[in-house]
């Protein structure tokens, strides 16, 4: 079973743990780095910070999530995570849902110039 990093502008992610159901991510956010505004079809997603602190944007809400906090991202709803620290964040990300594909993702703004892309 591969544990291998997959390199994104942003940071890393790291699969942890998969099944037909779930996947567990370890995701690291280096300092003043953002993810794509995004969302999905297939799968809600809960975050959960492990080191740092973390700015999410959930819909039309805006939250700081610190050591021990979590979030629940549910299928459709648009958001993004963004490390605003001096130091990288860490997040360990549940996903669940009947299609885990990276795929499954729609940027509506990226400030890598991902948009069209997967």
């Amino acid at each position: 079973e591969s544990t291998q990093k997959t390199e994104r502008p942003w940071g890393f992610f790291q699969v942890l743990m998969e099944t037909d159901s779930t996947k567990v991510k370890l995701i690291r956010v280096m300092p003043k780095q953002k993810l794509s505004l995004q969302k999905h079809k297939h799968r809600s997603e809960t975050w959960y910070v492990i080191k740092g602190k973390a700015k999410v944007k959930k819909e039309n809400e805006k939250f700081t999530l610190e050591l021990g906090d979590s979030i629940i991202i549910e299928k459709s709803q648009i958001h993004s995570l963004e490390n605003v620290e001096s130091s990288p964040l860490e997040i360990i990300e549940i996903q669940t849902g009947d299609y885990l594909g990276e795929d499954d993702i729609e940027r509506l703004e990226d400030i890598y110039g991902r948009v069209d892309l997967h």
